[in-house]
């Protein structure tokens, strides 16, 4: 994951990117590395607020569990990229949301690498996107040879606020082993035109109701935080500025 010259959208995990922004960061600091032992249960939230550029590298023991909740809400230009690598009967679940709006560029990019067998891994994500802002998930999912029993799935959804923002999603599978369970999906979308009228006609003004259906749309992604209540919090006053 780590890059030793400046990017370009040459670059397929940079092809979206704010490359002046990166290009202002530059040169970047080293990945923070996370190892969680074997047998180990390691639990972390990330907000990214101010705008920046966040590197991870994990590296998930034998029958370990890891979970990361990430909320990317801040600044002109906010990326979080992970590259995880789970070893036999380890478990990763990452449960992420991107909001954004005004000319805000987002991004989630992951490496999700099944290095043995009977690892599995989940990853749902979450973008809603205003103005002319624009939210990026690059997922890519590495079964190795001998990692049979492999159970992964990746369930990426968008919301596009106006028809100017725009939403970019590759959920990417490259598998080497034949016994494994591998799924990804992706949906980019409006908000349902009959929901938002069943709840204005309720009573509700109509941003508290684009609100209320915004919330629904991220919410899920952040159970079993150990900050739950505070990722919810954070994500709700957002879609209150976009709507």
């Amino acid at each position: 994951m780590s890059v030793t010259t400046l990017p370009s959208r040459r670059d397929e995990a940079w092809r979206y990117s704010d490359i002046d922004a990166v290009a202002a960061a530059w040169p970047l600091p080293a990945p923070e590395s996370i190892v969680v032992p074997a047998g180990g249960d390691f639990r972390r939230a990330i907000v990214q607020d101010k705008g920046a550029i966040h590197q991870i590298e994990m590296i998930i023991g034998k029958g370990a569990t890891a979970s990361l909740h990430i909320l990317n809400i801040g600044g002109a230009y906010g990326r979080i990229e992970l590259a995880v690598t789970l070893h036999e009967g380890a478990d990763f679940t990452l449960g992420a949301a991107q909001i954004g709006g005004g000319e805000q560029n987002l991004e989630i990019v992951t490496t999700v690498t099944h290095a043995e067998p009977g690892a599995t891994s989940r990853q749902v994500v979450r973008s809603v996107l205003g103005g002319t802002a624009t939210g990026t998930y690059l997922g890519k999912v590495a079964v190795a040879r001998d990692a049979q029993r492999t159970d992964s799935e990746q369930d990426v959804k968008a919301m596009l606020l106006n028809r100017s923002a725009t939403a970019n999603a590759k959920p990417e599978l490259e598998i080497f082993a034949d016994d494994v369970k591998c799924a990804h999906g992706c949906a980019i979308g409006e908000l349902d035109g009959q929901a938002l009228y069943y709840l204005q006609s309720r009573g509700l003004p109509p941003a508290e109701a684009k609100t209320m259906l915004l919330q629904a749309f991220v919410a899920g992604v952040f159970d079993g935080a150990g900050e739950e209540t505070r990722l919810q919090q954070l994500a709700l006053a957002k879609l209150g500025e976009l709507v």
